[in-house]
């Protein structure tokens, strides 16, 4: 349990960290103890609370995903890691650029997408439309709790209050 949920000062999740740099944060009086574990932090001099869920004290404005940094991993699971083209999630999975780079495409989350390999060099360097193909999802910037999820695969049940997304993802 060395993970501990990041949250702004109005309860927006924003990123999972260490425990000691949430103790740290909640030292300094940047951030206060939402939720704790039984277990202590201990120091020569003094013990305190192991944060488990952390609340800035003053609100960050946050980096939308639009300006996230797009890695292979986060992309892969924003679409499922299904091809958007042919919808099969086995096999070698690439990165595509919708409109591809070389007609002026940009490397944003609008115009990359996950394609199979097969897909991927079908598709080559045209455009969908002349080479009759569909996405069968429109790429869109990934929600933050994306992100969360990719930093702690296995979400505690002490987080979950926090993530209402992935509440309701879980739900369904």
């Amino acid at each position: 349990m060395g993970q501990v949920l990041v949250l702004n000062a109005s309860y927006e999740p924003l990123n999972v960290t260490s425990v000691r740099r949430a103790h740290v944060l909640v030292f300094k009086g940047k951030a206060e103890v939402l939720e704790e574990l039984d277990q202590q932090l201990h120091s020569a001099t003094d013990t305190y609370p192991w944060p488990h869920v952390i609340r800035l004290v003053t609100y960050v404005k946050v980096p939308r995903a639009v300006q996230r940094k797009i890695s292979r991993r986060a992309l892969f699971a924003r679409d499922g890691w299904k091809c958007v083209y042919c919808g099969q999630n086995g096999g070698r999975l690439t990165l595509d650029h919708v409109v591809p780079r070389s007609r002026g495409g940009e490397s944003v989350w609008e115009n990359v997408v996950t394609s199979c390999a097969p897909c991927n060099l079908r598709k080559g360097d045209r455009l969908l439309h002349e080479v009759s193909m569909v996405l069968h999802r429109q790429p869109r910037p990934p929600q933050p709790v994306l992100f969360i999820k990719l930093a702690a695969p296995k979400i505690p049940n002490g987080w979950m209050q926090y993530l209402p997304d992935l509440a309701a993802e879980t739900a369904a």
